[in-house]
Parts: structure tokens; C-alpha cells; sequence
């Protein structure tokens, strides 16, 4: 998930891939970069690994051609956020297009997301989800989140807690939160996550962190959590009185 208020963007994602009840794997789907104090991009990947691995070396490739070619186009040298949006997206179509019919045949899903939080130096903090066909869409006051991937669980706590007015701190607690609902209801999603966190007008990296299943802070926010959702339930009135 990645969330976008006023003080900036915070991520979270998992690390499990599943590939069947008895093909599961871990896979970073947290991709970071940076040119400091000019901007900080982060992208968040969901759905045929195959897809967004390629869209990601398509990227990363430009990068690296850049150096020896200042007029190659890249994610941390275009003008805006929608530019790197476009930019994303473009790949994504042009990956979808080499192998999608292959991949339909063989009876798989070619089906991926890829979210896009950042900030660039003169412009706004964005936040953005790209589609398989390599549209896209931003996130606004009145979605002020996105989530790819296993969703349904975690959903409703940030339909509760996010608005722009939200802190850092409280969006971070709350995308630990749902994340903790995700995991306990859905065996697709697992530990470790990677958090990753952007001050507005920093242009860097607040936070990158691997959190482990041993991670006393989640554990805690995990344990009291549960906690305070047991209270509230015994709190209810009756229905049957």
C-alpha cells in the first residue's frame, strides 16, 4: 500500500510471492531511487512477477544508458512525477505487449500493477498506480491511498484512519496496522515488509526499513492492536436484548 498526505508518502509492502499452495517465495516488491536533495521515487509491484521484473530493468537500463547518453529520458531525469508516471506506464505496455499472449497461453495471468510515490525538487509530493494496459491514475484529498495485490482485508482500517491531514507518524502506524489485518486473514501475504517513508520537500529517503517477524515495534503495534479490537468488541451493546 502507499499512502499520500500532507507531510508525504509512506509504503508498505510484503515480500511473498505465490505461485501456488506449494510454489511460495520472497521477493522484494520496494524499489527506491534517488538523486538527493532533487527527488526520491519509489515504486511498489504486484501481480505476475515476470512483468514487473522487466518493466523494472527497462527502467533501470535507461538509467544506466543516461550516463553515457545525457539525452536518454529516464525516471530520475524527466521534467515532472506525471512524466515518471509515463514513463512507467510506457514500459509497462511495451513488456505487456512482447508477452502477454505468451504468458496467456500457458494458462497464467499477465496482470501487474505498479504504484509511484515521489517528489521532485519544484514540485508536489505524487502518487500514482499504473495499470497492465500502462494507464494510470493519481491518488487525491478524497483517495489519499492506493493498494495493489491482496487488499481486501486492510482496506477498511485506512478508510477509517487516512485523510491529507493525517501525520507521517499516525499513516505509518496505520499502513502497519492494516498490513497486520492482511497477514493474519490471507496466507498470500507475508513477513518480512519493507517500509519505506518521504518527508514532503526533503527529496530523500525518511525511511527505508526491512521489518523482520521478530520486529518488537510491529509486534507491539500487532499486540495492542488486537488488543484494543477485543475491548471495543465487549464494549458493544447486545443485539439480542
Amino acid at each position: 500500500m502507499a499512502i499520500r498526505v500532507n507531510e508525504g508518502l509512506v509504503l508498505l509492502s510484503d515480500t511473498r510471492t505465490n505461485a501456488g499452495m506449494d510454489n511460495i517465495a520472497r521477493f522484494r516488491k520496494t524499489f527506491t531511487y534517488e538523486v538527493p536533495g532533487e527527488r526520491a521515487i519509489a515504486l511498489m509491484c504486484s501481480g505476475n512477477l515476470s512483468i514487473t521484473q522487466e518493466v523494472k530493468a527497462t527502467l533501470s537500463h535507461a538509467i544506466k544508458r543516461e550516463k553515457s547518453d545525457p539525452e536518454v529520458e529516464t525516471i530520475l531525469n524527466c521534467d515532472t512525477m506525471h512524466r515518471v508516471a509515463q514513463i512507467v506506464g510506457d514500459a509497462m505496455a511495451s513488456v505487456q505487449k512482447r508477452y502477454r499472449s505468451t504468458i496467456e497461453m500457458q494458462g497464467a495471468g499477465a496482470d501487474a500493477n505498479i504504484l509511484i510515490a515521489g517528489q521532485r525538487k519544484g514540485g508536489k509530493a505524487r502518487l500514482y498506480m499504473i495499470y497492465s494496459a500502462g494507464n494510470f491514475i493519481e491518488a487525491t484529498a478524497d483517495t489519499p491511498f492506493f493498494q495493489i495485490g491482496e487488499h481486501k482485508y486492510g482496506k477498511p482500517i485506512l478508510d477509517r484512519i487516512v485523510k491529507p491531514e493525517t501525520t507521517l507518524e499516525e499513516a505509518a502506524k496505520a499502513a502497519c496496522v492494516s498490513m497486520d489485518s492482511t497477514l493474519r486473514s490471507n496466507l498470500s501475504v507475508g513477513m518480512p515488509l519493507d517500509l519505506t517513508v518521504i518527508e514532503r520537500d526533503s527529496y530523500t529517503f525518511r525511511v527505508r526499513r526491512r521489518i523482520e517477524a521478530d520486529d518488537v515495534e510491529f509486534g507491539r503495534i500487532s499486540q495492542s492492536w488486537g488488543a484494543a479490537l477485543r475491548r471495543g468488541f465487549e464494549d458493544l451493546p447486545s443485539v439480542l436484548d
